[in-house]
């Protein structure tokens, strides 16, 4: 029988899935709103609200707690600076787990995990090299120009267009085949008039 036993087993060993709830705690508290499975989102509520309540403590020893999950050291920074202030007044239930829908792959229930008393214009902040992390760093990449070409054309370079056609010049050939030119059949079956 399983009672009393705690937390589901999410179809891993344990090494995989505290791997999983560390990431997953990391990545809520970075962008405070993330989409996940039901079951995963249920196991990742019980860790993040933890990581908060340490975060509130602010001692050293719930700051090296909070760092054997966190993976980052600028998430903890945030956990014990913004985000314990922003929940300084509230007694636990910091984040809230909302079904969203089945996934089409596989039907797995999806939901959407967020932490409650988000500024109002916040927008979830996206994983990647260019984000608000990299920016503080000051590291920030420039953003990429945007192609002036009308939608759905390929951007064609004109140099190697030009250079294909020198190539086959000194070839002595075409760039393209001659319009009456018969082509040999590539592979599939062959024919029995041969």
């Amino acid at each position: 029988m399983r009672h009393r036993r705690r937390g589901g087993k999410l179809g891993r060993t344990s090494a995989h899935r505290l791997a999983l709830v560390r990431n997953l705690v990391t990545a809520l508290l970075e962008h405070e709103r993330i989409e996940t499975t039901h079951p995963k989102a249920r196991e990742l509520r019980r860790v993040a609200d933890r990581m908060i309540t340490l975060g509130k403590r602010g001692s050293l020893h719930a700051r090296r707690r909070a760092l054997r999950v966190i993976r980052s050291p600028e998430v903890a920074a945030k956990v014990f600076g913004d985000l314990a202030e922003r929940f300084r007044d509230r007694p636990g239930g910091y984040t809230r787990v909302v079904k969203l829908r089945d996934r089409v792959g596989d039907a797995a229930p999806i939901s959407l995990v967020e932490l409650l008393d988000r500024p109002e214009g916040a927008k979830p902040g996206k994983a990647g090299a260019g984000g608000k992390a990299a920016a503080k760093r000051g590291k920030a990449r420039p953003a990429k120009p945007k192609a002036d070409k009308a939608k759905g054309e390929k951007p064609r370079p004109e140099k190697s267009r030009a250079r294909g056609a020198e190539a086959a010049a000194k070839r002595g050939g075409a760039l393209r085949k001659p319009e009456g030119a018969a082509s040999k059949p590539r592979g599939g079956r062959r024919s029995t008039s041969d």
